[in-house]
């Protein structure tokens, strides 16, 4: 039950990143900023994106998709 709870997190926490970035203009992303100043602008970017948004959407899909296989014996 962990890796279903889990896994709906991080898919969330993906997702809500997406919508700040997209509809409420990078507010709210507090680290962005340091990290575009650290990095410079497009990596720094590139990075928040990877870390904030892609990394906890595959790690929720990945924890999602394990639940399933052990409960329902899917895939």
């Amino acid at each position: 039950m962990g890796d279903l709870i889990f896994g709906i997190v991080f898919i969330l926490l993906g997702l809500i990143t997406i919508y700040l970035r997209v509809f409420k203009n990078s507010k709210g992303l507090g680290k962005l900023e340091t990290m575009k100043e650290t990095y410079g602008e497009k990596l720094g970017l590139v990075i928040h994106v990877i870390s904030y948004t892609v990394v906890p959407i595959v790690t929720g899909i990945v924890m999602v998709v394990r639940y399933l296989q052990c409960h329902f014996l899917i895939f």
